[in-house]
């Protein structure tokens, strides 16, 4: 017999399948409104369900179970990020910032994945909080702990120093004047000889803006024709929305040049083993066995890209840039 959990915008039917998972299925009660993910299966139990409903709404709820269950979806690229550029050997036993945790996926995939590192979630909303401490406590994770930060310019007190900190997905949601100020404190908690990794940051300049509005050239357009596009044809926009909502909510990526501009006496790593560079990460998170061919050929047009005029036209950043 289904569970079902009543919402303003609809309801969610949640029903036991096999091997103590649940199937979670979204009715919104506008059919014409923007879903995410319809349905998604999870180990969680009803009052954490709850939790992530009541703060990320329906359109959103599988959406975010899915960023810590779904292997193909933060984990994937997350893990093969990091292993870009580390070996395991380089993280156990280390202590590791996620800085802009948001709802814990991210912290909760990696203190599965490194049991013997301390990782500390650092988010700006405590309301997402709450979802991170409670996933943490339905996996029995105790290598990982959170902190609220006060505001977008500024950091925890008493952070203490890193040997890595991790940005996963976290530089497009600062505002402009955000940056300048989060990434030198940042690159202050983090130890001589340490590390500063981010992964899944868009790429500002990518042809199609993937994050937010999933339009194509709103990348090249000015704040006010971009706000006024991404209003008019984007079904991911609500009417209300503001051009510093959008901010927030990652419509403007980042670059490279950006982001070694504000670490001072940084030192940029190269991916190890048979990565060559980051064209060769961005084919190896796609799914090789669709589309192959065509994305074989896009591989080797980025590469050749890259080559003559060093730009990295892919998707996402995924960087790590060593201290001292």
């Amino acid at each position: 017999m289904a569970e079902i959990i009543t919402h303003p915008d609809g309801e969610l039917e949640i029903t036991d399948i096999a091997d103590g998972l649940r199937r979670v299925t979204v009715k919104p009660a506008d059919t014409s409104q923007f879903i995410a993910v319809h349905s998604c299966e999870t180990s969680y139990p009803t009052d954490l369900i709850e939790k992530i409903l009541a703060v990320k709404g329906i359109a959103w709820v599988c959406d975010e179970i899915n960023r810590d269950i779904d292997p193909n979806y933060v984990s994937k690229y997350l893990l093969n990020d990091l292993a870009a550029y580390f070996a395991p050997s380089d993280i156990a036993g280390k202590r590791i910032l996620d800085f802009g945790c948001g709802s814990g996926a991210s912290t909760a995939i990696l203190a599965r994945e490194y049991p013997d590192a301390e990782f500390t979630g650092v988010e700006l909303r405590a309301d997402l909080l709450e979802i991170a401490t409670a996933r943490a406590d339905h996996y029995g994770l105790t290598n990982c702990s959170f902190i609220v930060s006060p505001d977008g310019s500024s950091l925890p007190a008493d952070l203490g120093e890193f040997d890595i900190v991790i940005m996963s997905a976290v530089v497009e949601h600062l505002l402009p004047d955000e940056r300048p100020v989060i990434l030198p404190l940042l690159w202050e908690q983090v130890k001589s000889g340490g590390h500063l990794f981010l992964d899944q940051t868009p790429y500002r300049y990518f042809p199609i803006e993937l994050h937010t509005t999933m339009l194509p050239f709103i990348n090249y357009l000015p704040d006010s024709l971009a706000f006024a596009y991404a209003k008019t044809f984007s079904k991911r926009i609500d009417a209300n929305e503001t051009w510093e909502s959008l901010l927030r909510q990652g419509i403007r990526g980042a670059t490279e040049k950006e982001i070694r501009n504000l670490l001072p006496g940084s030192q940029i790593l190269q991916c190890k083993g048979d990565l060559r560079d980051r064209v060769d990460l961005w084919f190896k998170n796609t799914n090789p066995n669709n589309l192959a061919a065509a994305k074989r050929l896009t591989k080797g047009v980025l590469k050749l890209l890259y080559k003559t005029t060093g730009i990295c036209m892919i998707p996402d950043l995924a960087l790590a840039y060593r201290k001292g």
